[in-house]
């Protein structure tokens, strides 16, 4: 069929999942969890912690019938975007719309009189607020999700870090000689970022004949049958350290709020990160019991967790709650995997439980 409008990307273009700078992603190890989980037979899935959607989205490229979730409200529009939808693409038109500003439409200056100097320059704050409010006014919500999901990745690659975790903005201007980080990257205009991860995004979206799924709730209020669950929770380490997403990417988070950002902020914090206790998977004292009625909601499906040979619980902590519900516990281990902004060299290791 003739297409009214063009799209950004070949319509005959493979699906290729679109780079991500999240930290904890899997994407580069999503072939070795297929290699250890293709031979069971299972064809719904339950991606229980979603975050950046990069197993999802190749157990959707295998055929199966996805279930995405995620906490995090930004992470939620991101499996929108690239798991459940099947079809919506941007098209040239939209993205004129987004970047530009219209007699019609108010536009607050919140990002700009909240976050001066902490991650952004006041000119990039200001396009910002734009984008926002005009992301708000677009009506189709898998056509929102894509635009969210560039606004995301844009802010975050300009980002030393990839973080906004510190008030640094400085870090990108300082006249210094850096091991980390791409100056030309952060240079270059958040149009251009915003434009390129469009097209990204929409390379990504296909349908695979199923009906998939994305949802924003903790996970122990997720209802239905799956004949897999992956489970892949924030990492706690030896220290009992956990890995906070939620401060980590509070800034995201703060967009999809928009409206209402300014209610959640606490104030009190230096880089001004939104309001909220610390999740039950990065607490060391609980979080061997919420394992356990993990592993006991969905002890009908085949669970597969994935964590890290030095973490809390321990794998062969893991094994014993898995061995509570389950018959066979089998472990596999991807050694001298290093994590992003890990000094150590850590195994993955990935626990099928049948």
């Amino acid at each position: 069929m003739r297409q009214t409008q063009r799209q950004l990307t070949f319509i005959d273009d493979a699906p290729v999942f679109p780079a991500t700078r999240f930290q904890g992603s899997k994407l580069k190890i999503v072939d070795w969890i297929w290699d250890a989980i293709k031979h069971l037979q299972f064809s719904t899935v339950l991606d229980a912690f979603g975050g950046t959607g990069s197993v999802g989205y190749m157990l959707k490229q295998k055929g199966k019938m996805v279930t995405y979730n995620d906490t995090l409200k930004f992470n939620w529009f991101v499996g929108c975007a690239l798991i459940e939808n099947n079809s919506i693409k941007l098209t040239d038109k939209d993205v004129v719309f987004i970047l530009k500003k219209h007699e019609k439409i108010k536009y607050p200056t919140f990002a700009y009189d909240t976050f001066k100097n902490f991650y952004f320059t006041d000119e990039e704050n200001h396009w910002i607020d734009t984008v926002v409010t005009n992301i708000g006014h677009i009506d189709d919500p898998y056509k929102k999700a894509i635009a969210y999901f560039a606004l995301f990745q844009s802010c975050i690659i300009k980002r030393p870090f990839n973080l906004f975790h510190r008030k640094n903005l400085y870090i990108r201007f300082a006249d210094v000689k850096r091991n980390f980080g791409n100056k030309a990257t952060w240079d270059k205009t958040f149009e251009a970022h915003f434009k390129k991860f469009v097209m990204e995004a929409n390379r990504s979206v296909f349908s695979n004949g199923q009906k998939n799924m994305a949802l924003n709730l903790d996970i122990f209020d997720v209802k239905g049958n799956f004949d897999l669950v992956y489970i892949d929770t924030p990492y706690i380490s030896k220290k009992g350290a956990g890995v906070d997403y939620f401060g980590f990417y509070h800034f995201l988070e703060g967009i999809v709020n928009y409206s209402s950002w300014n209610e959640l902020i606490d104030y009190d914090t230096i880089n001004r990160r939104l309001k909220g206790e610390g999740s039950v998977w990065t607490d060391k004292k609980n979080i061997h019991a919420a394992f356990d009625r993990l592993f006991e909601k969905f002890k009908n499906s085949v669970l597969v967790v994935s964590y890290r040979s030095d973490g809390i619980p321990s794998i062969e902590e893991l094994i014993t709650l898995l061995k509570k519900y389950k018959a066979k516990v089998e472990e596999f281990d991807r050694k001298t995997y290093k994590y992003v902004l890990s000094a150590n060299r850590t195994e993955e290791v990935l626990l099928i439980a049948r």
